[in-house]
């Protein structure tokens, strides 16, 4: 097994994982070569996998999720939704065709009045048409000109970019869930790991502090005090072994895995060691962040309303085709027996006069819309930098910790060795070996911390920069 590997076993929780390393190398893990493997314990046990447990590193917890994480399919399937309301708002472009009919059955013809030219002009009633009329037509009409038609079809690259850039946005956020519930979990497990230690090394103090009291050697007080300090590293190792399930389970959510399967956690410590730095001399572009971009999108989707509503004192033009058979015959059954088919085409013409100031008023709060954007955009900047800022100084900070805490480490573990020697010596008091061990463990769980601290800080500076790689 290569150096660096640490495991943590598979099934309920109370089996915990064995101790395979030295304290050094295991709050040290990613600086050793090898693979770092946690196997975290299934949540229940109602649900089994019939295949075998799969492992996962983090580039393929993120492949996972973005084939099976809810929100992005949301994000996918509305994009989807952009792409066909478009078609559906340029399909006025194409030919309309429909067809109709009309049947009518007069109980009593219409009368006109015919003049009597040999009556002296006395006006005369006469019934017109027949008693049954059919008349089936076919009509096509053709959009030649349209303000609302030539809006729709400016926009439509606009709205594909749109909704591309929120599936972006939400892809940036996944990759971003997904690590920092990746690193928590493995930053947990290594807790756990350290306390297991801590826990071995507390017991066998405890027991040796007992035969010394046994022994006379010693008081009582020591190994009192000996057993004091093992119950406090056991309910702290007990309290990270509960907090893996819900670490865990938040893992999965980021994912899109089922809650009832398993599967196992690998990382490759060497690339952990490489993934830690990053060169904070690159300046900071806002364009390069999703929300800028999608800002921008808005902002030239509200100039395309505006203009919309300058157009809309133009026409409306559009071509029209009608063919009518008309079936006539005063019997019923003899209503098809001839046919009267007559067509025609022309143009239609809509030019608004007068609306009431609505052209005007759209007009007016459209370009509001896009002063509204114009401050939203001052105020986005504002925030990026802050953010960006802040994330500089957070990832600097926990990067000069982690070093600071290395070191510290080796100190604390050399200082708690001599110390218990000199204890088993009768050199020093108890409470000294106490002293020591409380700031061996401090120091192991500061060291771990400092090292979750500076990978989750980096995942906010590479936000905040817009530098997310999110092309899975």
């Amino acid at each position: 097994m290569m150096n660096g590997f640490l495991q943590f076993a598979t099934g309920g929780r109370s089996h915990l994982p064995k101790i395979k390393s030295s304290i050094i190398a295991g709050i040290s893990f990613f600086l050793s070569n090898g693979l770092l493997l946690i196997a975290a314990p299934a949540i229940a046990q109602t649900y089994q996998r019939a295949d075998s447990t799969e492992s996962f590193t983090l580039d393929q917890c993120i492949d996972y999720a973005f084939k099976h994480q809810p929100g992005l399919n949301r994000a996918y399937i509305n994009q989807a939704i952009t792409k066909t309301t478009n078609a559906i708002n340029v399909s006025g472009w194409y030919p309309q065709v429909s067809v109709g009919g009309n049947f009518t059955h007069y109980f009593e013809l219409p009368t006109a009045l015919t003049v009597d030219s040999q009556n002296n002009g006395t006006p005369i009633k006469v019934h017109t048409g027949v008693e049954n009329t059919f008349i089936p037509a076919l009509s096509v009409t053709q959009a030649i000109f349209s303000p609302g038609l030539i809006y729709a079809s400016k926009s439509v690259k606009l709205f594909v970019k749109q909704s591309e850039q929120i599936t972006d946005s939400a892809k940036i956020d996944l990759v971003t869930n997904v690590s920092k519930a990746f690193y928590n979990l493995l930053l947990t497990i290594a807790q756990i790991d350290v306390l297991k230690e801590d826990t071995a090394r507390l017991t066998k103090n405890y027991n040796d502090a007992y035969q010394q009291y046994i022994g006379g050697i010693v008081d009582m007080t020591d190994y009192q005090e000996a057993a004091i300090t093992l119950n406090n590293s056991k309910a702290q190792l007990m309290q990270a072994v509960e907090n893996v399930v819900p670490q865990y389970a938040t893992l999965k959510q980021f994912m899109g895995y089922p809650p009832r399967s398993r599967f196992n956690v690998i990382f490759d410590t060497l690339q952990m060691k490489n993934d830690i730095s990053f060169d904070t001399t690159q300046e900071l572009v806002f364009d390069k962040r999703i929300e800028y971009q999608i800002l921008q999108t808005n902002k030239m989707l509200q100039h395309q309303v505006t203009d919309y509503y300058k157009s809309t004192y133009l026409p409306t033009v559009s071509a029209f085709f009608n063919y009518n058979f008309e079936f006539e015959n005063n019997n019923f059954a003899a209503l098809y027996s001839n046919v009267y088919p007559y067509s025609f085409a022309g143009l239609s013409l809509s030019l608004p006069i007068f609306t009431g100031f609505y052209r005007t008023n759209n007009i007016r709060r459209s370009r509001l819309q896009e002063q509204l954007l114009d401050w939203t955009q001052v105020e986005l900047r504002s925030e990026i930098y802050t953010e960006y800022t802040s994330a500089l100084a957070s990832y600097k900070g926990n990067l000069y910790n982690l070093y600071s805490l290395q070191e510290n480490v080796a100190l604390a573990k050399n200082v708690y060795d001599i110390v218990a020697l000199q204890y088993q010596q009768g050199v020093v008091p108890y409470l000294n070996v106490i002293t020591a061990e409380s700031n061996l463990i401090s120091s192991q769980i500061g060291y771990l911390n400092a090292l979750y601290s500076v990978l989750s800080s980096k995942i906010d500076l590479q936000k905040s920069m817009g530098f997310i790689n999110f092309n899975h």
